[in-house]
């Protein structure tokens, strides 16, 4: 999988002569688009960069949890806002939609994914627990394995791991908050 970026595709162009005006064109062209996507990739580092030292200094303990990095910090930061808001997890999980729904027919009652609540919160703790699903020595992996064992599906397990994630990021949240109003 090699991957291509703004200095390979330069000097992919560079070795590339034009032999028509049409040809010409499109060289410039391609030129042109690399500028702007070389420009665009300087700006998007500048921003990792200053979300980075904004997480820093926030002092927060949420990027302790495995898979919580600076830009999945500054999402859950900011989008949680308040933590104290909340009054306990289940509601912190209601309002990220990892909070299962209840569904019965039949005299049968299981639990469904919940579709409500903040969808990038929601977007933030499912690439956190993908990203520990995906390291065997993670206690999330260790977390979704047992609840497979226990009979779950994968699918319901992976929704466990994710309220357990988000069970996780409240209490971070929340012992941040109470430091920092002390």
């Amino acid at each position: 999988a090699n991957e291509i970026n703004v200095s390979n595709a330069s000097a992919l162009l560079a070795d590339i002569t034009p032999e028509t005006p049409v040809e010409q064109t499109r060289h410039d062209l391609a030129h042109d688009l690399l500028d702007d996507i070389g420009h665009l990739d300087a700006q998007l580092t500048e921003s990792h960069r200053k979300i980075s030292r904004a997480v820093a200094a926030s002092s927060t303990t949420v990027t302790e949890l495995f898979g919580v990095g600076p830009m999945t910090a500054a999402i859950l930061i900011g989008n949680t806002g308040d933590i104290r808001r909340f009054r306990n997890r289940d509601h912190f999980a209601a309002y990220t939609g990892t909070a299962p729904v209840e569904f019965s027919s039949g005299g049968r009652t299981v639990h469904r994914l919940s579709r409500r609540g903040n969808r990038t919160l929601n977007s933030a703790i499912h690439m956190t627990a993908v990203t520990q699903l995906r390291h065997r020595h993670s206690a999330g992996r260790v977390y979704f394995d047992r609840k497979v064992a226990e009979g779950k599906t994968k699918r319901e397990a992976l929704r466990s791991l994710k309220r357990h994630v988000s069970n996780a990021v409240y209490r971070q949240l929340l012992a941040d908050a109470n430091r920092l109003a002390r």
